[in-house]
């Protein structure tokens, strides 16, 4: 078994542990009524565009997400709040430097000795969700799974489902599509963005993700036998009526959608073993970018 699937397999347990120690970070995560920025880079920031999505639904606050190298330093925010697995990033640590004795910041991280440690005002520590693995899986699950939990919004059933993604087989000919599309609404427009990326990263495939209103307007043209389109929530009506007349392989997501970024998660490692690729060592990527002064 490979790092990421030995990984990504611990999921539910990770969410468990998050939501129930939700309550000890109150204090370092935003509270109602702040204006808050959320800050990544790669899946983190794909995280970081679910959160935000979610905060701003649940009537917590004006939230906006950015790359940490696009932070728009002429807002004014009550809060940035980062995420960095590896707590080295070199744009993240850049930010929260820029940042320090003007706004309040705080990140969330799995590693506890590491240059963000000091970097940022406040701090959560998601050890247990790190991961050996180059391609990020639970630790940007659990990190989701605590603001939805400090946001009132994670449950019994939330952690149910990931066990039901982990278990159920994924359709044969999903593994040889050749072009797999991931559409989202709301908070899942980042789900959908990230499940693409693990589609490129683990199995260097030709992925794209889109809002799925925004499907029509262009995309759905690409569209057609050998192609895979998946909705992460509920489907806009008439859509997967549209994209079955192409000719393309519909995915209905009938689980929670963090459930099914499990999924897709797993399909991205089915798709590097179909095509004898190792998931683990993923071409040109390292663990953190950590770029040179």
């Amino acid at each position: 078994m490979t790092y990421v699937e030995d990984e990504l397999n611990s999921q539910p347990e990770c969410w468990i542990r998050a939501a129930a120690e939700a309550s000890r970070y109150r204090d370092a995560l935003p509270a109602p009524g702040e204006r808050v920025a959320i800050v990544g880079c790669g899946t983190s920031y794909f995280m970081a565009q679910a959160i935000a999505a979610l905060r701003e639904e649940a009537g917590q606050g004006e939230t906006d997400a950015f790359a940490a190298s696009e932070f728009p330093h002429g807002r004014t925010y009550d809060r940035v709040l980062a995420l960095t697995r590896s707590g080295t990033t070199t744009e993240v640590l850049e930010l929260l430097r820029e940042l320090r004795g003007r706004t309040r910041t705080t990140a969330i991280t799995a590693d506890p000795h590491t240059p963000v440690m000091t970097a940022a005002d406040e701090l959560v520590v998601l050890d247990f969700a790190d991961e050996r693995s180059v391609v990020q899986t639970r630790f940007a699950t659990t990190a989701v799974t605590l603001l939805r939990a400090h946001l009132g919004l994670h449950t019994d059933e939330v952690v149910a489902d990931a066990r039901t993604a982990l278990a159920a087989g994924l359709p044969q000919q999903l593994v040889a599509c050749t072009q797999f599309t991931f559409l989202g609404r709301g908070w899942t427009v980042g789900l959908a963005n990230e499940a693409g990326l693990k589609m490129r990263e683990a199995s260097l495939s030709w992925t794209e993700a889109y809002p799925a209103m925004e499907y029509r307007h262009g995309p759905i043209s690409i569209t057609t036998h050998g192609t895979a389109t998946w909705m992460l929530g509920e489907a806009p009506e008439g859509l997967a009526q549209q994209v079955g007349a192409t000719g393309g392989l519909w995915i209905e997501g009938g689980l929670d959608p963090l459930a099914e970024l499990v999924r897709a998660q797993r399909l991205a490692v089915a798709v590097a073993a179909y095509r004898d690729l190792d998931p683990d060592r993923p071409r040109h990527l390292t663990r953190s970018v950590i770029l040179a002064p």
